[in-house]
């Protein structure tokens, strides 16, 4: 039986920061702040806006790094704010191309919850995931990596 041409997947990523609600929704909602983390040190951006309101598009276009599974190869998100609650929720549907082609369509969702020692972030990834796309597994490994180098920036 050949492979299927869509896999569907769902994957949660729960993350603690020690820094305030406020602070942490600020990282996602500031087009600066979030580019700073967002780009990340292993691309190089090409493109990068954010209009941070309901119904707002969100593009980002880079290159990857050498030591990526894609040196050099284009890769472009397209999304579109569906839902924002100050503070509380954060709601995208986007696409992603690889050299020009489309390996998947997404939504994820960001819930902050405030916690004793800052803020809990639960990350929701629900994807379709094309042919060529490197599935489930290197994208769940590409949020980490990005909630990691959130973390970082947020550090003092």
């Amino acid at each position: 039986m050949p492979d299927p041409a869509v896999i569907h997947n769902t994957f949660v990523i729960e993350r603690s920061y020690p820094q305030a609600l406020e602070i942490v929704f600020n990282a996602f909602s500031d087009p600066s702040k979030k580019r700073r983390w967002y780009a990340g040190d292993n691309r190089t951006a090409e493109e990068f806006e954010s209009d941070f309101r309901p119904q707002g598009v969100e593009r980002f276009s880079y290159r990857m790094g050498q030591d990526t599974p894609f040196p050099g190869v284009l890769i472009t998100n397209e999304g579109v704010h569906c839902d924002i609650i100050p503070n509380e929720r954060i709601v995208i549907a986007s696409t992603m191309t690889l050299g020009g082609r489309r390996i998947s369509a997404s939504l994820f969702t960001m819930e902050f919850v405030p916690a004793e020692q800052g803020t809990n972030l639960i990350f929701t990834h629900q994807g379709a995931f094309f042919e060529g796309s490197g599935g489930p597994e290197m994208r769940e490994g590409g949020w980490r990596y990005l909630l990691e180098q959130l973390a970082k920036s947020l550090a003092p």
